[in-house]
């Protein structure tokens, strides 16, 4: 096969990353819960999974090049810089993955290889 373009990753998220994803999840969640699912992240291990299968829990579609927050993390891979680890969340209840962090990141990764492992926080 031909080579593949390595996909760099910092070792834990960015520490901006969280207040991101607390942002985000308050539109899903009431606030508390939001800050909660925060908190419970920072804490979290940290654990990897396959880009293809944290899409298909997400039930999420990708995002193409076209996307500027996607084309600015391709140009970042390409150059050889170090991406920021994914925030997930486990919606129980709907039986998903909720991205809190790091979608367009994952279509940047995914478009370079859906097999590629991808350092995250779950909880």
């Amino acid at each position: 096969m031909g080579n593949k373009t390595e996909i760099k990753w910092l070792d834990i998220p960015e520490e901006h990353d969280y207040p991101a994803a607390e942002s985000y999840l308050s539109l899903i969640y009431d606030a508390q819960s939001a800050a909660s699912f925060s908190q419970q992240l920072k804490a979290a291990p940290m654990s990897g999974f396959k880009a293809k299968d944290i899409f298909r829990a997400s039930s999420l579609s990708l995002l193409g090049v076209s996307n500027s927050h996607v084309e600015k993390d391709r140009k970042k891979i390409l150059a050889g810089h170090a991406l920021s680890p994914l925030l997930l969340v486990r919606d129980k209840a709907n039986g998903k993955v909720v991205i809190a962090d790091g979608y367009h990141r994952l279509c940047s990764v995914y478009g370079f290889d859906e097999d590629a492992v991808i350092p995250c926080k779950i909880v």
